[in-house]
């Protein structure tokens, strides 16, 4: 900080005047430039999600009380569960809950028959909702036999993907672990995501089902570092055989979230699968914000 101090002593240091140099750090800074300089601060995530799924448990009991614990833990996001028929809410009682309680949720995971039936009316739910997201979790058995089921998906994905960009909602697929199982040779995330029209579609990251499938997470962000535009934060144990806490398995978080271009407009959501109660599961909602509270990276 010594040569700062003295550059800023000097009106004119290397033929640039004062005013110039800060309107130059400033526009570097504005452009991420100065992220990982020796005087600027470590980043953390401003806003931290969870993924409903991690506290199903507590959800099915009492949506409002468990959306309001959320909350009070510090949680900014939820991401919601159309396929779980929103815990028996319906979306005008969700969305006076997220505005009671001041969350937001930017997705949700649906059913893929939704992008078949009544899209244009998911999508004025989505608004409805304060999505920016409709994500798919998995096609299930349609995609478990053969590469083409994949292709055409993706074409279908497409499709719905153009419609939703009309209504300024995006269409998303996030994956699962046996996405990483190969077909005819190939892992068929990889055929789905090269056949995929990224002007009209987007990606959601779950590290820890990258993991357990045996895939590299950092691998896929830079190899499609503009695809993947959501994340499920979610650790593995050493055998990949399962998931666990964050920072309690093999996944490098830091290095992870330091990687990941304009992290700060990508929501990020805890999800940890393995709780099996609802005091366990808001138990693990609560340790897991913390991890990622104090994360500096």
């Amino acid at each position: 900080m010594i040569w700062l101090a003295e550059m800023f002593s000097d009106p004119y240091f290397g033929g640039m005047k004062r005013r110039d140099f800060i309107q130059t750090v400033g526009a570097a800074a504005a452009g991420g430039i100065l992220a990982r300089s020796p005087f600027g601060a470590a980043k953390k995530l401003d806003r931290i999600g969870l993924e409903t799924y991690a506290v199903r448990h507590a959800m099915a009991e009492n949506p409002e009380r468990t959306l309001a614990a959320v909350r009070a833990i510090g949680y900014t996001d939820v991401e919601l569960l159309w396929s779980f028929n929103l815990f028996g809410r319906t979306p005008a009682q969700v969305a006076a809950t997220l505005k009671n309680e001041g969350l937001r949720a930017p997705s949700c995971h649906m059913s893929a028959e939704t992008i078949f039936v009544g899209w244009e009316r998911s999508l004025e739910t989505a608004k409805l909702l304060g999505h920016q997201y409709l994500v798919v979790p998995d096609f299930e058995d349609w995609t478990k036999q053969t590469l083409d089921d994949w292709r055409e998906w993706a074409d279908r994905f497409n499709a719905a993907g153009a419609v939703a960009r009309k209504a300024d909602i995006w269409l998303a697929f996030h994956n699962e672990a046996y996405h990483q199982k190969p077909i005819d040779g190939q892992i068929p995330f990889d055929v789905f995501i090269n056949r995929l029209d990224p002007t009209v579609t987007r990606l959601q990251l779950d590290v820890g089902n990258m993991l357990i499938g045996g895939g590299d997470p950092m691998q896929y962000l830079q190899t499609y570092p503009d695809r993947f535009w959501l994340f499920h934060l979610k650790d593995a144990v050493a055998d990949r055989s399962h998931d666990t806490g964050l920072g309690k398995g093999i996944f490098d978080f830091k290095r992870f979230l330091a990687a990941v271009p304009h992290l700060e407009q990508k929501p990020a959501y805890v999800e940890q699968e393995t709780a099996k109660d609802s005091g366990g599961d808001m138990a693990d909602a609560r340790a897991n914000f913390e991890y990622l509270h104090a994360l500096e990276f």
